[in-house]
């Protein structure tokens, strides 16, 4: 039935990319370089840049265009009408500089406030696009060099590189993601959303990189997507404790296929903020490698509250990755520590099926002694590992499709299971 549904989806999206496309008229160009724009990378074109779009959407409306230069400019804000093409061997790159980042009102790790935008932003647009092969580069390796962790100079938070919130009917397509300075592609309240063929690539000492982050949106469909990152490659959210659930908008509907996620603290990761709910989730047909942490990752704690439920894993490939499975509702329990939420989380209905490879450790799924992990099925699975899998206030779990070869120890390791 879930299978079923997914996949009308997906026909779905398809259709409406489809009207979209075929009924519009041909988009007029708009090249940032007939503004003043230079691509010296020394350059700042933030206003040059701001210009072209303005003057694109007074005249109607047509695609802003990047061409070959490396292009240095701080936040800039589409318009509707306007989309965003980088050719190939363009690039825009984004400023090291928090003042040229002003701050708006969005959501930072499940809360809504006022925090720093995003490099490039769309709000409140309908029927807009990114594409092109092309870069942009969130000279996430410069603000780190500037501002390393836990300096107390920032005062501000670092910019995400693409920001989508409160859009419908958006495409990104084709691009080269590089070392952005917070999360990559950030999807906030949106609706019909696809991402697909992109490259994202983070160094590895640039916290909080993640590649893509679906956070309370519906109908989102992310394929052949090439990932390395210093966080999760895919985070799915929903919002943060008392202010997720005052929200109270889900994210659901949200398909990922044939994807590679290479090094990351997670594959497909749901959470840690999940107060208003995650559903309806399939991911796909993805190959996961390179020392990632957690191909498939929950994470809550217990003030979070709200569901995560219909979550289905199908035809992974592990290729030595730290742990298969990671099932975490007292994820970092750091202070200050919240009081647990009335309901407290719930994880249920998750289904594995077709997952096998070689990891470290099979992993763990720990669930809370007043909240276990409901209803989570194996079907068909195979894990070569070094030590076996930690299970702890789990119910109505199905083993029966998961076959677990260890070097030491016991395959299942298990404590309040039943």
């Amino acid at each position: 039935m879930f299978r079923n549904t997914v996949t009308g989806i997906i026909l779905i999206i398809f259709a409406l990319t489809f009207l979209n496309c075929s009924s519009a008229k041909p988009s007029k160009r708009a090249m940032i370089t007939d503004h003043g724009a230079v691509g010296d990378g020394q350059t700042l074109n933030t206003n040059a840049i701001q210009a072209a779009i303005d003057k694109c959407a007074a005249d109607g409306g047509g695609t802003l265009v990047i061409p070959k230069g490396v292009f240095l400019s701080g936040a800039i804000f589409l318009k509707q009408g306007v989309n965003l093409h980088i050719e190939k061997d363009g690039v825009l790159k984004g400023t090291d500089n928090p003042d040229d980042y002003p701050q708006v009102f969005t959501r930072w790790e499940g809360e809504e406030k006022e925090w720093t935008s995003a490099l490039v932003n769309a709000f409140k647009m309908t029927d807009v696009s990114f594409t092109g092969e092309g870069t942009i580069d969130g000279s996430g390796d410069q603000w780190m060099q500037r501002y390393p962790r836990g300096s107390q100079e920032l005062k501000v938070g670092r910019p995400r590189l693409i920001a989508i919130q409160n859009c419908k009917h958006a495409l990104v397509s084709g691009l080269n993601f590089k070392n952005q300075a917070c999360w990559g592609l950030f999807i906030l309240y949106s609706e019909d959303v696809v991402a697909e063929n992109l490259t994202i690539r983070a160094e590895h000492n640039i916290i909080s990189s993640d590649g893509i982050d679906v956070d309370s949106s519906v109908r989102v469909r992310i394929a052949n997507c090439d990932i390395d990152v210093n966080d999760d490659c895919i985070a799915i959210k929903s919002g943060k404790d008392e202010d997720g659930r005052r929200v109270n908008r889900p994210a659901e509907d949200v398909i990922v296929e044939k994807c590679r996620f290479r090094y990351g603290h997670g594959g497909v990761s749901m959470g840690s903020e999940m107060s208003g709910g995650i559903r309806n989730v399939e991911i796909r047909d993805c190959i996961v490698e390179a020392d990632n942490w957690a191909p498939i990752r929950f994470k809550s704690q217990p003030s979070r509250g709200g569901i995560v439920e219909n979550i289905t894993y199908r035809d992974i490939t592990l290729e030595n990755t730290r742990k298969a499975f990671e099932f975490n509702m007292s994820w970092r329990m750091v202070p200050p520590i919240k009081p647990p939420s009335d309901p407290l989380p719930i994880v249920r209905n998750v289904k594995i099926i077709n997952v096998s490879g070689t990891v470290g450790q099979v992993g763990d799924m720990y669930g809370l002694k007043d909240s276990p992990i409901e209803n989570v099925a194996f079907e068909n699975c195979t894990i070569l590992a070094k030590t076996g899998f930690k299970l702890e206030n789990v119910e109505g779990l199905d083993l029966s499709g998961l076959t677990i070869h260890v070097e030491e120890g016991e395959a299942i390791i298990q404590e309040n299971v039943e």
